[in-house]
């Protein structure tokens, strides 16, 4: 790597976010920032973030696109960083910092290249999953080789018959003494047979939440093999496909917590899921905002500049201003995250919902923009347009977030 990058690591930080007030097992509550600014720390993590952005991710977006690679090496240098553990416990090797930094550096990885910095959110949730349930001999054993990336995580939760119904999953796992024999089939996971390790969702008790319980399974294991690949509309730089259980023998000590405790850890997991896939969708569609205004300054029609067009020039404003609501919707999401609040789980549901929505239209507003330019491959726009539509479907469809918000309400009824 080049330039500024190499010499500035997220550990340079570690000791300013300890300072703010210890882990997610206790501790003060965070002192996330001023009301409406960034800290000096919080502003360097996001600049490293973005310049590593802008010098290993933007150059080979398109290529990784068009030919479905999958950057393993890449995101290695950005493990290095600190960018695969971002917030889990130092004393494994995480970066030990908060949600709220890794939603800053989320957005600036997504200015390069938005599948790869969705993909990064993947695996910090699985080894988040890990150090957050796990034993302390399970956090030794996976975590530190987790947050290098000499081990990869996927998040096996949906099913073919169980989307936005997750508790109706249907992948079961029966103990056998020491062990469980787990078959079943997971769809649409990120990562899938690329993956070392695949933190799953299976049923080991009865129909319904209380039946769901957390595996560590690993891809050697015998009977865990993978679907064709999935041809999609975007995220081509990030594998796709079904992961297939057939009497895979796992050992009771990969189990997360205790029986039962399965949905409890996904819930919890997507609460944090759903801020860094909306950071991500700020962050691309912030490039796609820089790449309009930078083809109006250039771009004449009728004698001028098409920026110097009036009705132009108010498409640009709203593409801003909502750009800006949501990122501060967002933030304030995470800082409740962080601070454990009462309401961090609606507030979540509801900074997914708007920061996913609105990084599409604006992303798609950028492609208008564009003209005929916005269709085609060299330009970036379409790529953007395709890899943020997504982010309105996973970690929840935002008519699940939605759902969360108008149940929070109707439970509260006129409750302040």
């Amino acid at each position: 790597m080049a330039g500024l990058v190499p010499a500035i690591s997220i550990g340079a930080f570690r000791c300013a976010s300890q300072a703010w007030g210890g882990n997610e097992r206790g501790g003060k509550h965070p002192r996330i920032m001023t009301q409406f600014s960034l800290t000096d720390d919080q502003i360097a993590v996001r600049d490293m973030a973005l310049a590593f952005a802008a010098e290993n991710l933007a150059p080979h977006a398109l290529e990784w696109d068009e030919k479905k690679h999958f950057p393993v090496d890449v995101m290695r240098e950005a493990a290095a960083l600190g960018m695969a553990a971002i917030y889990t416990r130092d004393d494994v090797g995480g970066s030990g910092m908060t949600r709220f930094d890794a939603a800053l550096i989320f957005e600036a990885l997504a200015t390069g290249c938005p599948a790869i910095s969705a993909y990064l959110s993947i695996h910090n949730m699985a080894t988040w999953m890990i150090d957050r349930y796990g034993s302390e001999e399970q956090r030794r054993h996976f975590i530190p080789r987790l947050a290098t990336m000499e081990l990869i995580a996927s998040y096996c939760l949906t099913e073919p018959g169980s989307g936005s119904d997750a508790a109706a999953l249907k992948t079961k796992a029966v103990r056998d003494g020491d062990h469980y024999v787990v078959n079943g089939v997971k769809q649409f996971i990120s990562g899938a047979g690329v993956s070392d390790i695949y933190v799953t969702m299976v049923r080991t008790g009865a129909e319904g939440p209380a039946g769901i319980s957390t595996l560590v399974i690993e891809k050697d294991m015998p009977g865990v093999s993978f679907g064709a690949q999935e041809k999609k509309m975007g995220w081509n730089a990030q594998p796709t496909a079904a992961v297939i259980f057939e009497d895979v023998r796992v050992p009771v000590a990969n189990r997360l917590s205790d029986e039962g405790m399965g949905f409890k850890i996904a819930m919890s997991g997507l609460d944090g899921g759903r801020l860094n896939i909306g950071a991500c969708s700020l962050g691309g569609a912030q490039a796609a905002l820089d790449k309009a205004l930078a083809y109006a300054n250039d771009r004449k029609a009728f004698g001028k500049r098409i920026a110097d067009l009036q009705a132009l020039q108010f498409k640009l404003a709203d593409m801003a201003t909502e750009l800006e609501a949501a990122r501060t919707f967002l933030w304030r999401a995470a800082a409740s995250l962080d601070a454990k609040a009462l309401d961090a789980t609606k507030l979540c549901a509801m900074a997914k919902r708007i920061a996913t929505d609105t990084g599409f239209e604006v992303a798609n507003q950028a492609l208008q923009i564009h003209g005929g330019y916005g269709y085609l491959a060299d330009y970036g726009i379409e790529k953007i347009v395709r890899d943020l539509r997504v982010h309105q479907i996973l970690e929840g469809t935002n008519e699940i977030m939605r759902l969360i918000v108008a149940r929070d309400l109707v439970g509260r009824g006129n409750r302040p």
